[in-house]
């Protein structure tokens, strides 16, 4: 029996018993609507964000929420397809503007960010408040497993469904209530929440390799591997969590792509500063030796 979700405004005391103070982390919860899905050319028409404590013992939040929601008039007609989507209207938006004051004084005391597809809502951020671009990232649809969670899907809505809530999508302040609930829970096996998951996972480095002037003829391998094509740079490209999945992905492409031949291969090093953001993290030339 599926039941609506109710916003929780004061998460209480927390659940651990002991001073969090010094261990706390205050984590910024995002979402946004959007005229479009580029940054580049799109705007933001509405924002969400809530700001909470998170107990680093248990991964769960305590103390009072604090909320931010706020329109914004993109100077345009809102395209059709965009109130279709998020039912925001030009009416409701027309004269509107997001408040800068407050979004900064969230933002500066925030240690942590977290929306549910970073890599669409962390540009469109960025470009309208540069705080943005010096916090720590991490995105719930991307850095969680949770299909060996046993999720059938990542989409928010179904994974407040696997926990008994139902709520009303795209719009951006229940999506972030719905978001922080989901990440409060434990799961069955390791009783590890979702926000425990998040705060871990901005402290570790990730990859995106670009298989440079790989043989036409292995186009196939590398899409069945999961490597996705960059019509712009016209390269194979994928991204991987570790540095253990790294060499063992430059072993695969020496093998398996260069026939043993030597490549130079490009890897991008990104941490959560740089993770989901329309900026370049550190890009190396890791050269597969020829056997």
């Amino acid at each position: 029996m599926l039941r609506r979700l109710v916003p929780v405004g004061d998460y209480g005391a927390s659940p651990s018993g002991h001073d969090v103070n010094a261990t706390a982390r205050r984590v910024l919860i995002l979402d946004t609507e959007t005229t479009g899905l580029s940054h580049a050319g799109n705007q933001i028409i509405e924002l969400a964000m809530l700001l909470v404590q998170v107990d680093t013992a248990t991964g769960q939040p305590f103390g009072r929420v604090e909320t931010f929601e706020g329109f914004e008039d993109p100077g345009m007609p809102i395209p059709e397809v965009a109130r279709q989507v998020t039912g925001i209207t030009d009416e409701m938006v027309r004269g509107q503007h997001l408040d800068d004051a407050r979004v900064e004084d969230l933002l500066a005391r925030a240690d942590l960010v977290i929306a549910h597809n970073a890599g669409f809502d962390r540009p469109f951020v960025e470009a309208r408040f540069p705080g943005f671009l010096n916090k720590p990232w991490a995105c719930s649809f991307a850095d969680i497993d949770w299909k060996t969670q046993g999720a059938a899907s990542a989409k928010l809505s179904a994974l407040a469904q696997d926990r008994g809530w139902f709520y009303d999508a795209h719009r951006a302040l229940v999506d972030c209530h719905a978001l922080l609930q989901v990440l409060s829970c434990s799961d069955a096996e390791s009783a590890t929440t979702g926000l425990s998951r998040l705060i871990t996972a901005v402290a570790q480095s990730s990859y995106k390799l670009r298989a440079c002037g790989a043989p036409f003829e292995s186009k196939d391998k590398l899409k069945g591997r999961g490597y996705r094509w960059d019509g712009d740079a016209r390269v194979w490209f994928c991204s991987l969590g570790s540095e253990d999945a790294l060499n063992a992905e430059l072993a695969w492409l020496k093998a398996e792509v260069y026939g043993g031949r030597r490549a130079p291969i490009e890897v991008e090093v990104l941490d959560a500063l740089t993770r989901y953001s329309a900026r370049s993290g550190e890009k190396q030339i890791r050269g597969l030796q020829q056997t």
